[in-house]
């Protein structure tokens, strides 16, 4: 059965649907209901809802509970999240799973509370100081922020690492029907590693971030990092649109993404070949699926709400084969359908750019 929910709030019932008992957050302009929503739910759930006096304090409150094993979350929005950094940081260098929600708002500074994508660099190249990296999964539906959750906190313990829903003011705020998981049918790992009391039945268990000695932390880093390439060979997802015999593809994740679909399902009414690669994991980036579309397109229209963060990544997976265009709106305002559609038609008739 499907029921009407806003993002925000669909974004808390499948993280407690996926085994999630404890929340910690602060609130911030457009994500204040997941928080609200978690405060009404938790305490139902026999869960622990918590509204800490800092975002730094709620980050820190994460790792604690990943340390002792337990599924735990907190949500944000920009402004915030960078709050997070420092926590974030440390709970990498502890090889701890956890998950964290960006709902974008613009930027930089307190910059506004309409929507953003401006946080992509961010997420996927800069959440925390150090050599680490974060799994960071884009819905550009409410239903697929539902799905996200579960196989986000599936990752993130599969592979002891933090994970971030890269959602934005939009998707939070917009309802769309949603089919939500049972209660009860999350699949819960075990981790031995958790410090949580060992009963003299196994070694003592310690979490800790901080190494002095420099050839121990070298070592840790590299095999964090061998983990980190077999994330990129089975944690890759992109949906491909209409891009088997397409000449231009658009690249856009998220809300974004939903714009680029409607002007490409525009752009092939009036003739035009156009496709669309959506990537769905942001880190790690579907190279994979770009590849395929880059071997048929003679070039790609990264469509973003931003300064065009994403484009770099398109150049270096496709490692420049073909020329990449950027079209985009930043500050919290959010494409049309018929601007894209513009700037499509004006790389297939090759128009001058304005940009």
């Amino acid at each position: 059965m499907k029921v009407l929910m806003k993002g925000n709030e669909a974004l808390a019932e499948a993280a407690i649907r996926a085994g999630c008992r404890h929340f910690f957050g602060y609130p911030i302009t457009p994500q204040t209901e997941l928080a609200a929503y978690m405060a009404k739910r938790m305490p139902k759930v026999g869960g622990t809802y918590l509204q800490a006096e800092s975002e730094v304090a709620a980050i820190n409150m994460v790792l604690g509970a990943s340390a002792a094993g337990v599924r735990a979350m907190t949500s944000s929005s920009s402004p915030g999240i960078s709050l997070k950094s420092e926590g974030i940081s440390y709970m990498a260098g502890s090889d701890l799973p956890g998950l964290i929600i960006n709902v974008q708002r613009g930027g930089p500074g307190l910059g506004g509370i309409q929507p953003s994508q401006a946080d992509y660099w961010q997420a996927t190249k800069a959440t925390g100081h150090g050599d680490f990296q974060i799994l960071v999964f884009a819905p550009s539906t409410v239903q697929e922020m539902v799905d996200l959750v579960s196989d986000a906190f599936d990752a993130a313990d599969r592979w002891r690492m933090p994970a971030m829903i890269l959602a934005d003011g939009m998707l939070g705020q917009m309802m769309e029907p949603v089919s939500l998981p049972e209660e009860g049918q999350a699949q819960m790992v075990e981790k031995p590693w958790a410090a949580c009391g060992h009963g003299n039945q196994r070694e003592h268990n310690i979490i800790n971030s901080l190494y002095l000695t420099p050839d121990k932390l070298e070592e840790l880093v590299m095999t964090r990092y061998h983990r980190y390439q077999l994330v990129k060979e089975q944690e890759q997802r992109a949906e491909e649109y209409l891009c088997q015999d397409a000449d231009l593809v658009l690249v856009a994740y998220g809300a974004s993404a939903r714009v680029a679909r409607s002007a490409v399902t525009k752009a092939r009414q009036q003739g035009y070949k156009v496709g669309l690669v959506r990537p769905i994991s942001l880190w790690p980036f579907p190279v994979e699926a770009l590849n395929r579309a880059a071997a048929q397109a003679k070039s790609f229209l990264v469509v973003e709400m931003s300064m065009g963060q994403m484009v770099e990544d398109v150049k270096l997976a496709i490692q420049c084969k073909i020329p990449v265009h950027f079209y985009g709106r930043t500050g919290g305002m959010i494409p049309t359908p018929a601007q894209v559609l513009e700037d499509v038609e004006r790389i297939l008739e090759n128009r001058e750019s304005f940009l």
